[in-house]
C-alpha cells in the first residue's frame, strides 16, 4: 500500500513522467470534525495516517479539526501535540483565557490566537504545501465560508469562535464564527478542492446514539402532602449573598439545575450532531473514523493524552478499510504482487 500511496500518475501531482504500469494516486482529502477539546483525538488519527502512509493532499476542517489541520498543514503538528500535552491542569488551561463581560464573547481569545502566532507565525494559507480549507459560519447571513486564503492563524480562529464563548473574528468584511454551525465534518469542501477519496472525522458520534421521540410528556405528579403535625423543613438561606458566587452558580449551575455554561454546550452538541446527520447523509464520505470520545467534555483540554489515544485507535480500526477503498480506485501494477512475493 505504501508504494501506491507514494507512487504518482503519468502526469502526477508532481508534474513528473512514470513508468508503464504505474497508477497515478488518487488525491486523498481528510475532512476533520469540530469537538472542541474532543479534537485532540485528531492528533492520534493524523499519526496513524501518516504511519501507514496515507498522506492527504486536501486538509479542511471546522472548529478545532480546523486547527489541527492546519497546524499539520503548516509542518507545526509536533509543536501542537507537545502543546496539548502540557495542558496538565485547568489552571494552566485558564491561563489562556481571557474572560471578559464587556464583549460579544465570554472569552476575547487573544491569549489563545498569540500562542497560535508563536507557533504558526505569518503563515499564509495560499502558500501551504498542501490544499487547505477551514469552515466559518457569517453570523448575519448565516452564508458556510471556506476560508482558502489568507492568514492560516486567522481562518483556524474564525472556525473555533463558538457563539458565545468567544468573541466573533472579523474577517475581510465578515464577522464569522464557529462553522460547526453549518458544516460540522466538511465532507463538501474536501470534495470541491479536487480529494477524490474523503476520510471523515466524526467526534460525535456517541454523543447522543440515536436521538429519539418522547411521544408523551407532562407536569410530574403533585408532591405528597406531608402528614399530619410534621412540617415542611425550613429552606436555609445563607446570612451573607456573595456576587461572585451567584454568577458561578447562574453559570456552571448546581446539582439539580442546569447551568448557562452546560446549557450552551448541551444546546451545541445537539445542534451539531442533527446537523452532521443530515450533511452525512446528503453528501456521504468514502471512509469515516469516528472516535469513541463522547466521554470527553468540551472543555477537557487536559486530557489530550486519552484523546490522542482514543484517536489513533480509530484511525487503526479504519485502516483495513482504507487500504481497500485506494486499492479500488488505484489497484497496484500488473506483476506488483508477484514482485513484492520475490
Amino acid at each position: 500500500m505504501l508504494e501506491i500511496l507514494r507512487s504518482r500518475g503519468a502526469n502526477g501531482a508532481n508534474g513528473e513522467k512514470v513508468g508503464l504500469g504505474s497508477i497515478r494516486r488518487p488525491v486523498l482529502g481528510l475532512a476533520l470534525g469540530g469537538g472542541a477539546a474532543r479534537g485532540f483525538a485528531h492528533i492520534g488519527i493524523m499519526r496513524t495516517l501518516l504511519a501507514n502512509g496515507i498522506v492527504p493532499d486536501v486538509v479542511v476542517g471546522t472548529s478545532i479539526g480546523a486547527a489541527v489541520g492546519g497546524a499539520y498543514a503548516a509542518g507545526r503538528l509536533d509543536g501542537l501535540e507537545d502543546w496539548a500535552r502540557s495542558l496538565q491542569g485547568v489552571r494552566n488551561i485558564l491561563g489562556y483565557l481571557d474572560i471578559r463581560l464587556d464583549g460579544s464573547g465570554l472569552i476575547g481569545g487573544e491569549r489563545l490566537a498569540s500562542r497560535l502566532e508563536e507557533a504558526i507565525g505569518e503563515t499564509l494559507i495560499e502558500d501551504l504545501p498542501m490544499k487547505y480549507a477551514s469552515v466559518a459560519t457569517e453570523i448575519r447571513t448565516g452564508h458556510e465560508i471556506w476560508l482558502t486564503r489568507g492568514r492560516l492563524v486567522e481562518a483556524m480562529r474564525a472556525s473555533y469562535a463558538l457563539p458565545g464563548i468567544f468573541s466573533p473574528v472579523m474577517v475581510g468584511d465578515r464577522w464569522l464564527v464557529d462553522g460547526a454551525l453549518v458544516n460540522p465534518v466538511p465532507v463538501s469542501a474536501a470534495r470541491a478542492l479536487g480529494a477524490e477519496i474523503v476520510i471523515a472525522v466524526n467526534l460525535s458520534t456517541d454523543i447522543f446514539t440515536h436521538s429519539t421521540t418522547i411521544h408523551a410528556h407532562g407536569a410530574m405528579p403533585a408532591p405528597v402532602a406531608p402528614a399530619t403535625g410534621e412540617t415542611p423543613a425550613k429552606r436555609r438561606f445563607p446570612r451573607i449573598f456573595s456576587p461572585e458566587r451567584t454568577v458561578k452558580r447562574e453559570f456552571f449551575g448546581s446539582a439539580g439545575r442546569p447551568g448557562i455554561s452546560s446549557v450552551m454546550v448541551d444546546a451545541f452538541n445537539i445542534m451539531q450532531d442533527r446537523i452532521t446527520r443530515a450533511r452525512l447523509a446528503g453528501d456521504p464520505p468514502d471512509l469515516l473514523i469516528t472516535p469513541r470520545v463522547g466521554q470527553f467534555g468540551w472543555f477537557d483540554f487536559h486530557r489530550a493524552e486519552d484523546l490522542i489515544a482514543h484517536g489513533k485507535r480509530a484511525a487503526e480500526r479504519a485502516l483495513e478499510q482504507i487500504q481497500e477503498t485506494i486499492d479500488v480506485l488505484a489497484p497496484a501494477p500488473e506483476g506488483a504482487a508477484l514482485k513484492a512475493e520475490e
